[in-house]
């Protein structure tokens, strides 16, 4: 399978998307993926898709300057660097209108709430506060500064 770092033309995979959506440049970061229709709650939007990878050719590939990652669990990742579906392009949010749900190996992106044409699609990315500190851009009111969770409180 061959391997990229950064498409030239990102796109939306229809194979994948559940309503009509589309990539653009976003205030947030780079590209974004954006609603071309409403999207009513608790839907699925897309699947995150790619090559399914071990986490430590994981650990390996972070180094690249655009890093499309997502942890399933304990051992896997899957890369949507390689043969993924547009959502990768989905930026952070500390107060997102997607989440995220694995279900049997996939992943899928849900909609918290209604989306309106035009709006970008957001998920909170949960990155764990044992990363180095990536500073947050989504512009959010509720927004905590990082795309790390905070650390938790001690009793």
């Amino acid at each position: 399978m061959a391997r990229r770092d950064e498409p030239l033309v990102p796109r939306i995979d229809p194979r994948y998307a559940c309503f009509r959506l589309r990539i653009g440049p976003s205030k947030i970061h780079r590209w974004g993926v954006f609603a071309e229709e409403w999207i009513p709650p608790r839907r699925k939007v897309i699947e995150y898709t790619g090559e399914r990878i071990s986490r430590r050719e994981a650990k390996r590939r972070s180094q690249r300057p655009y890093v499309y990652l997502f942890e399933l669990n304990s051992y896997w990742c899957v890369d949507g660097a390689v043969g993924g579906s547009g959502a990768e392009f989905i930026n952070h949010s500390c107060d997102p209108n997607l989440y995220a749900v694995i279900l049997k190996g996939h992943v899928l992106y849900m909609s918290r709430r209604a989306i309106a044409p035009g709006e970008e699609l957001t998920v909170d990315y949960r990155l764990s506060h044992d990363h180095d500190p990536i500073p947050c851009r989504c512009g959010s009111a509720n927004c905590r500064g990082t795309i790390n969770l905070p650390k938790p409180r001690k009793r």
